[in-house]
């Protein structure tokens, strides 16, 4: 039989509201979606077996797209200043025109790809979430970041999550109560997620992260935007917004990697929400990062807007022209030295990663709780020239919790749990700025790798534990005064700029920025948190 004509399953039409469907593929292998995939023409196959896509006008998450159904279990719950709402009537309209447009007999009726698959690595916290995607692709991707069951968890499976990702629907703002002919909505009561008018596949991902990100605060489990790994002294979590080296810096030979970008902590340790890796490979170094950039060459890893020569097949990622966000999306398989079982036992550190591109915060800084707390709500890095349109010059940008956009809840809520856990827990914490030294962007330097890696190496073996410590004039960070194979003049930035007075400016003006952005949280907050606010 043809792969591409699929099975019917006329029960799968009465359990999900769709009709006239063509073909259904349920649960393909990886081989068999890329196969599809190729058969279909929905991608290209680069040199090492890598599957080659583009996802056309969304590179990114579209963000201003997302909706969350207003209801008696969102009402006080969600964080509305920074979630747009639908009404629930809004909701059942899309979902039943997602229905009917994937019940459409145009060309012969639909194909549908299905997986069911799992959300958490922690038998007792896991979400069993059924995707329905129209590409072959979109099926493999996923398959890739979520956890896959075992044949008698699939045989009895029970979907408590489900996604409908219809790249070719389009929406209609005046009926749907959206904005734009791109809509992700959530219905956090009855656990559905609608994805149209985009084929960027993260979409997809985030959105279980999302839905757990709602649902496990109140079970005392803390969902965060981070990644994660193990040494000799225990598990490490590594928070950071795109760009800052959370994926890179985790994916650490001497260490073994739990996951690298979404992880749970409760009472039994922390876990990974995800079965796989979604890296940024825009420029990617094969002596820096060697174990991400092999997946570049591995089969079925699905790389999204990455330009490939048509002939030799050889891939450019330092080629940016479709966008910055090029991205790479493996099985944690693909990583040699990757934990499978997706859990660890309670973190000993948590790294906090900043790109700061005004080259003001030392390279690395030790918190207190207190500390820890304010700048998790903060979740600061800096945007420079060239990665989004219109940014000419670096700008601050504040995300709570390392990932603003996939909390729902108020950031304090996650804020005071992390803290509540960190001080059970005895967890130590730390501020690291891999971005600029010596000057701002366009002046001063990139923190270099090397100096970065020796400083958590460091930090995470416990040779800090006792070190001589300075207190940073302007921030009130703990910075060390001397670190084995890092030269002494990064630790101090004032001492890397040629313009002390500019440098004494622009650390006034950053500690600022961080002032005005954490007066939303002053009534939110314990005193002793406000108190470790920067000065100047």
């Amino acid at each position: 039989m043809n792969i591409l004509e699929g099975y019917r399953h006329d029960h799968l039409e009465e359990t999900t509201g769709f009709k006239n469907l063509k073909h259904v593929h349920i649960n393909n292998t990886a081989a068999e979606l890329f196969q599809m995939a190729i058969e279909l023409g929905e991608g290209e196959i680069a040199k090492g077996g890598a599957l080659v896509v583009q996802t056309g006008k969304h590179t990114g998450r579209s963000a201003s797209d997302k909706f969350i159904v207003r209801d008696a279990t969102t009402e006080d719950t969600v964080w509305w200043d920074a979630n747009k709402s639908m009404t629930p009537a809004q909701f059942d309209t899309l979902y039943q025109d997602f229905l009917n447009h994937g019940s459409s007999t145009e060309n012969g009726g639909k194909t549908l790809f299905i997986q069911d698959l799992f959300g958490g690595a922690d038998p007792q916290n896991t979400l069993p979430t059924r995707i329905f995607t129209e590409y072959a692709w979109h099926a493999l991707f996923i398959q890739h970041l979520l956890r896959q069951g075992t044949a008698e968890q699939l045989e009895n499976f029970e979907a408590e999550m489900t996604i409908i990702n219809l790249p070719s629907f389009v929406a209609d703002p005046e009926r749907h109560g959206c904005e734009t002919e791109t809509v992700i909505a959530c219905d956090f009561t009855r656990k559905i997620v609608l994805i149209g008018g985009t084929s960027y596949a993260g979409e997809t991902k985030k959105s279980v992260f999302s839905m757990l990100n709602f649902l496990l605060p109140a079970k005392g489990i803390m969902p965060m935007h981070c990644s994660a790994n193990i040494g000799d002294e225990g598990s490490a979590i590594f928070f950071g917004l795109s760009g800052t080296g959370k994926t890179t810096l985790s994916a650490n030979p001497d260490r073994i990697l739990v996951g690298d970008d979404e992880h749970g902590w409760s009472e039994n340790g922390i876990f990974n929400f995800e079965g796989g890796c979604y890296a940024k490979v825009i420029r990617l170094s094969e002596e820096a990062e060697p174990e991400i950039f092999a997946t570049t060459q591995a089969f079925a890893t699905v790389l999204e807007n990455v330009v490939m020569d048509p002939i030799t097949r050889e891939l450019d990622l330092d080629d940016g022209s479709l966008t910055e966000n090029t991205r790479s999306a493996y099985p944690l398989s693909a990583i040699p030295n990757a934990n499978e079982s997706g859990t660890a036992g309670m973190p000993k550190n948590i790294i906090m990663l900043t790109a700061d591109a005004f080259g003001v915060l030392p390279p690395l800084s030790r918190l207190s709780p207190e500390q820890a707390m304010y700048h998790f709500l903060s979740g600061y890095t800096a945007k420079v020239a060239g990665t989004e349109k219109g940014v000419t010059e670096p700008q601050a940008t504040f995300s709570a919790c390392f990932g603003a956009p996939f909390m729902s809840r108020h950031p304090s809520d996650y804020g005071n749990l992390l803290q509540k856990l960190i001080k059970q827990h005895d967890v130590k914490c730390w501020l690291v700025n891999t971005g600029w030294t010596g000057g701002a962007y366009g002046t001063g330097n990139r923190m270099p790798i090397k100096a970065t890696r020796a400083l958590l190496d460091a930090a995470l073996s416990g040779n800090l534990d006792d070190a001589d410590m300075r207190i940073d004039e302007n921030f009130g960070l703990e910075v060390p005064i001397q670190v084995d194979n890092v030269d002494a003049k990064l630790l101090t930035p004032r001492d890397t700029w040629a313009d002390k007075a500019a440098y004494d400016q622009q650390a006034k003006a950053l500690a600022k920025m961080f002032r005005d952005n954490f007066e939303k949280y002053q009534d939110r907050v314990s005193d002793a948190v406000l108190a470790v606010a920067p000065k100047g």
